[in-house]
């Protein structure tokens, strides 16, 4: 029901149909109030006093039809009411609706169009004051001190107006910077997930052509057992893109906010056995050990903490040396616990890690996995160990 009424509030077909019923019912009461307000004929002020009953009721729906137009007019209407104004006193009819009325329309003008208030409002004093000293031949003191009281109006309505519009320009600025917040988070969402669903497969691809390179001429079913692996791997990526891209076409965001579209398939922890299949082919022989009771997470957190067992083990792959790498995954009663260890070759003697570590220092790994932690409010390390190796620990509240 919450989420219903937002809609309604934020719909702009709702919105248009309020202002369109504030329109109205401001012109219906416009009109209601022309004759309640008109000075009594027996005063000697209304010079038409013959006029029939359906008559008035034209004449007072004709006075009042220039206020549909504000919203589209709002200056052509403000000038209208004050013709209005300005010709009932030279008519002898001067109902005090139509000065609440240019006060009203003054305040709305001012906050679409400060000047044309301005200048509108100087000329609805300038004109209240001489009608008030020739038309009613009151004394320059006495039209000076209604002037001045009507001045005192204008410029409260303009004030109001100028408020209005202050805090409309912030709340659209600050849409604007919302939006431009929602559209870069999610550009780096995206940039994420193909990051880490491509950049596994294409190192394996990459070791294993370079395993079929190196034994091409003197081990033949090595060769081949190196490219059906990269035709598999190859196969698999592209199916994992074209998921992932028709997801983002048919993604249909909500008129109110900009969501994020569903990237399919969503990788999940049930996907690691599968991931060390892939990576034995790679010539790197993951371990897989689970602690706790397995059970089903939200799935934020299991797309999170696949790809970043996926990273870790890419990093792995294309980055050092190691013919083995630990994963342990620990079921918490408050979260999920994600450990990837390798020893490489420094633990052993040998030449050592190249200046790219596991983590991807160079490139975005390391970046990437940091972001989707702290998007999740979790804790993340990466680094060298002691022993040599690089070790990858991540917890993710559940």
């Amino acid at each position: 029901m919450e989420e219903l009424l937002q809609r309604l509030s934020t719909s702009k077909r709702v919105t248009w149909l309020m202002s369109q019923a504030v329109v109205l019912a401001t012109a219906g009461l416009y009109a209601l109030m022309l004759p309640l307000t008109m000075p009594a004929p027996e005063h000697g002020l209304f010079r038409f006093p013959d006029l029939g009953g359906f008559q008035k009721i034209g004449l007072w729906l004709l006075l009042a039809l220039p206020v549909l137009l504000v919203r589209h007019l709002p200056a052509a209407v403000f000038t209208a009411v004050l013709g209005e104004a300005v010709l009932g006193d030279a008519f002898g009819a001067r109902p005090s609706i139509v000065f609440v009325m240019l006060v009203g329309l003054g305040g709305y003008l001012a906050v679409r169009r400060p000047k044309a208030a301005a200048v509108g409002s100087v000329a609805s004093v300038a004109a209240a004051f001489f009608n008030d000293l020739h038309g009613r031949e009151q004394s320059v003191g006495d039209a000076s001190q209604w002037a001045g009281g009507f001045a005192l109006w204008f410029a409260v309505a303009w004030v109001f107006g100028g408020v209005y519009r202050k805090r409309r320009e912030y709340l659209e600025a600050l849409q604007e910077q919302t939006a431009a917040r929602v559209v870069m988070a999610e550009r780096l969402r995206i940039a994420r997930e193909l990051h880490d669903s491509v950049a596994h497969s294409i190192g394996i691809i990459t070791v294993l052509s370079g395993a079929a390179a190196r034994v091409v001429e003197t081990k033949p079913e090595q060769t081949r057992q190196a490219l059906a692996g990269i035709e598999t791997t190859g196969r698999e990526t592209l199916l994992e893109l074209q998921r992932m891209l028709g997801a983002l076409r048919r993604a249909e965001p909500d008129d109110a906010m900009p969501q994020s579209a569903p990237l399919a398939p969503a990788g999940s922890l049930a996907d690691v056995p599968q991931l060390a299949e892939r990576t034995a082919g790679a010539g790197v022989r993951v371990q897989v050990t689970w602690r706790g009771e397995r059970r089903p997470l939200p799935p934020e957190i299991e797309l999170s903490a696949f790809r970043i067992i996926q990273e870790s083990v890419t990093n792995v792959v294309r980055h050092s040396r190691a013919r083995t790498c630990r994963v342990a995954v620990g079921y918490e009663p408050e979260g999920v616990t994600i450990e990837v260890v390798d020893d490489g070759d420094d633990a052993r003697g040998g030449p050592g890690r190249p200046r790219l570590s596991a983590a991807g220092e160079s490139g975005f790994g390391l970046l990437g996995m940091r972001e989707r932690v702290t998007l999740l409010s979790g804790q993340f390390s990466a680094g060298r160990r002691p022993e040599g190796g690089f070790r990858v620990t991540a917890r993710l509240p559940v």
